[in-house]
């Protein structure tokens, strides 16, 4: 998702792990400690997951579900400068079963679409 804003406004949101409730619909709450992290769903639904990677000069974040109904699971969000003023922010899932990553594909899409807006002051 291309951003109107410079990468490191981006990456303030999406690289810090307790703010994912902000730009992301539908998770409600983001406990952190240490290394791992907590969501909360609208449904309630406690997540377990491990955060892998918080890398603050490549702006990339990665995180693997723990919660029993996955067996594999790798999600990568990348914030890349494309100019003073803009960014690309990317996020990438890897899953097995594969039917979670097309379910967590089609939540980041949204999520970003809301990243977009918010940090572009339309929302």
């Amino acid at each position: 998702m291309r951003i109107a804003v410079p990468a490191e406004e981006a990456w303030a949101l999406v690289g810090a792990p307790e703010r994912l409730p902000e730009w992301f619909p539908g998770i409600t709450e983001a406990a952190v400690d240490g290394d791992s992290r907590v969501i909360t769903m609208r449904s309630g639904l406690p997540m377990p997951e491990h955060i892998v990677t918080r890398d603050p000069i490549l702006r990339r974040f990665q995180y693997r579900i723990t919660a029993p109904i996955v067996v594999e699971h790798l999600s990568s969000i990348d914030v890349f400068d494309l100019s003073p003023d803009s960014c690309l922010v990317s996020y990438s899932c890897d899953a097995d079963p594969a039917t979670m990553a097309l379910i967590i594909g089609g939540a980041a899409g949204n999520a970003l679409e809301h990243l977009r807006d918010l940090l572009e002051g339309r929302a």
